[in-house]
């Protein structure tokens, strides 16, 4: 039987059509339960590939003969093999191309909605990390927030629907993530903007971003709304574009909020993310559309595979806006917190500009999970 390759762009519409497949994935266990590709309807199975160096004839009951196949490894090499294996057994099974490093990597964007004076907005969705980033777009004009290091999918884009990038914010000084704002903003001559209470130990030029800016894209106007310690910093700051969208950066997500602890203030900045979430962010229009810099769950995936949700709707089923007892909410984002990014310190000094890691390093410093939420 035929051995195919499936990219992780198909991967992706599978996730967002909520279609069946099976993944066997033939990395280490520990790693497997890290971090795996997640789907609404997707099935697993795991299986170190050094445990069928010898074939696979023992485990091959195993594997359904009823359902797409999707063999992954970290890089590709060694689910082609094991692919390959199962071939000679008769099935018919597809190997992830790339692995996980792409799956890591890939960034799928989806059109969120339209402006008032016939722009739109875009969210790049990283499936794989969890990571959201977007693009608006006015009148040939686009402004980036929150890039990723993977900054020719933005080019490109923007290329193809002919806007020319004129401004890149990042909303926070990102510890998860590699950003790719100021490699854009050179690029493109565009104007690089960052909190200024985020940029105390940065390296390099920059915009201040601070309350009460306004900046024009083409017909539509950003408005800039400070708010302080939202998930990782003291400096998180917030958009709202045309009077209907909230990129809440790393304040607020659908099903979570933001963690403080990734800058070893979590004790400190506790008060300061509750009042955010429950007093700056109540002072605005429960219609604005929420719009976060990450998702924590598939579960989070609107139909189109786009994440979104009114803040109204926020208000009401996020558990995390939902604590009356401010000691309960210490105690929600200061204890019991998950894991923290890989290599985070080290995305931290690299978002500075203090350290410049090759790609290869930038990669392994990413590779996992987001863990930017509690819930």
């Amino acid at each position: 039987m035929a051995v195919n390759e499936m990219t992780s762009k198909e991967v992706t519409k599978k996730v967002f059509n909520k279609e069946e497949l099976f993944i066997f994935d033939v990395r280490n266990e520990s790693d497997f339960i890290d971090w795996k590709i997640e789907g609404e309807n997707f099935e697993y199975l795991n299986i170190p590939y050094f445990e069928l160096l010898d074939g696979v004839e023992e485990i091959i009951d195993k594997i359904p003969t009823d359902k797409e196949v999707l063999v992954v490894c970290a890089k590709e090499g060694s689910s082609v093999m094991v692919a390959e294996l199962l071939s000679d057994e008769g099935l018919n099974v597809s190997y992830l191309k790339n692995g996980m490093k792409a799956w890591s990597e890939h960034l799928e964007p989806v059109k969120v909605g339209d402006l008032n004076d016939g722009g739109e907005i875009y969210q790049f969705v990283r499936i794989g990390k969890g990571c959201l980033s977007y693009m608006v777009v006015s009148n040939g004009e686009a402004a980036l927030i929150d890039a990723t290091r993977m900054t020719d999918t933005y080019l490109d884009f923007a290329k193809r629907i002919g806007a020319k990038i004129t401004h890149v914010f990042d909303t926070h000084l990102h510890a998860d993530h590699i950003s790719g704002g100021r490699t854009i903003a050179e690029k493109t001559g565009a104007t690089y903007w960052l909190p200024p209470k985020d940029a105390t130990d940065v390296t390099f030029d920059y915009q201040a971003l601070e309350d009460g800016n306004d900046i024009t894209i083409g017909n539509t106007t950003i408005n800039i709304q400070a708010l302080y310690s939202p998930g990782h910093t003291i400096g998180s700051t917030s958009f709202v574009v045309d009077e209907k969208f909230l990129l809440s950066g790393d304040i607020l997500f659908i099903d979570s909020i933001g963690r403080p602890d990734l800058a070893g203030k979590a004790e400190d900045w506790v008060s300061d993310l509750r009042e955010s979430l429950y007093k700056r962010y109540r002072e605005l229009s429960e219609e604005l559309i929420v719009l976060p810099a990450h998702f924590m769950i598939v579960d989070e995936l609107n139909d189109d595979g786009s994440i979104s949700e009114k803040l109204g709707t926020l208000f009401a089923k996020n558990h995390g806006l939902n604590i009356e007892d401010e000691n309960e909410f210490r105690k929600l984002v200061t204890e019991n917190l998950p894991a923290q990014p890989n290599a985070y310190q080290e995305i931290r000094q690299t978002n500075m500009g203090k350290i410049n890691p090759d790609i290869d390093h930038q990669r392994e410093m990413e590779i996992g999970p987001n863990r930017c939420a509690v819930r």
